[in-house]
């Protein structure tokens, strides 16, 4: 629903070009900037990879290097799926409705994979019922989403968050500390050299929310997300599909989509 006491104000088209050329120039602010953290992370330090990992998929049983199909660079995406549910995590298949066609990172030299915990039997039927065909591979009694914080168990690993403790959460005062458990999403980057593997990126959370294909169009129009937290208030009446919401539900369960 549309509050339609707080829509933009009309205007004519001169003050509008006024006015949008003063957002042009926070606009390439922001995008220096972005280009300098992005050579930053660029310039990360990397960590070489000798544990044996493996992944089930569809030929059976692979390594990590494999996920790279012979390209020197892996993208994965951590999708939250364990081995007890039915259906993956809404949000991350928010994400993966926006995986299509892989050919422009192929020809970048790079592979993109999902990783989940769940049997590989499962993801590929719930694949094909949400109409997806990027590769899917279930990591499924190894350590892996425990080592790389995809999955926090105590029990298993020191949790960790946002590349963060539990102590250093506490003394922040985050309200993270006190949800340190289960699966988390995420996406990390990966480089091989001469069959050495090496980790060389992660990042959780919002960290990961430009790659649903969603967002970047919505932050463009006047409504935006639809999110509760949105200025200016009041504009739009909350969807609650915010990512990571409670109440949010795979589409095909939707009669939104």
């Amino acid at each position: 629903m549309t509050n339609w006491q707080n829509l933009p104000e009309v205007v004519s088209a001169e003050q509008w070009l006024t006015a949008r050329k003063r957002l042009l120039e926070q606009e390439k602010e922001l995008t220096r900037l972005q280009d300098r953290v992005n050579a930053d992370l660029r310039r990360l330090p990397m960590v070489r990879i000798d544990k044996p990992y493996t992944f089930d998929g569809p030929t059976g049983t692979v390594s990590l290097l494999d996920l790279f199909e012979d390209r020197p660079q892996l993208v994965m995406h951590h999708f939250m799926f364990a081995p007890e549910w039915d259906e993956s995590c809404s949000s991350c298949a928010s994400a993966a409705d926006g995986i299509g066609k892989l050919r422009q990172l192929h020809a970048r030299n790079t592979t993109l994979v999902a990783v989940s915990r769940a049997p590989y039997e499962k993801l590929a039927a719930f694949a094909e019922r949400m109409g997806w065909t990027f590769p899917w591979y279930s990591s499924a009694g190894s350590d892996f989403n425990y080592d790389f914080h995809a999955t926090i168990d105590d029990r298993v690993a020191e949790p960790m968050v946002h590349f963060r403790t539990k102590a250093e959460l506490i003394r922040a005062g985050s309200p993270l500390a006190e949800t340190m458990n289960g699966e988390w999403p995420g996406i990390s980057t990966f480089l091989q050299v001469d069959g050495e593997v090496f980790h060389t990126y992660s990042t959780y959370g919002r960290g990961i929310e430009r790659f649903h294909y969603h967002i970047p169009y919505l932050d463009l129009t006047a409504l935006g997300r639809q999110e509760a937290w949105e200025e200016p208030r009041g504009r739009a009446e909350p969807l609650e599909m915010q990512v990571g919401h409670a109440n949010m539900r795979l589409l095909d369960h939707d009669d939104r989509a």
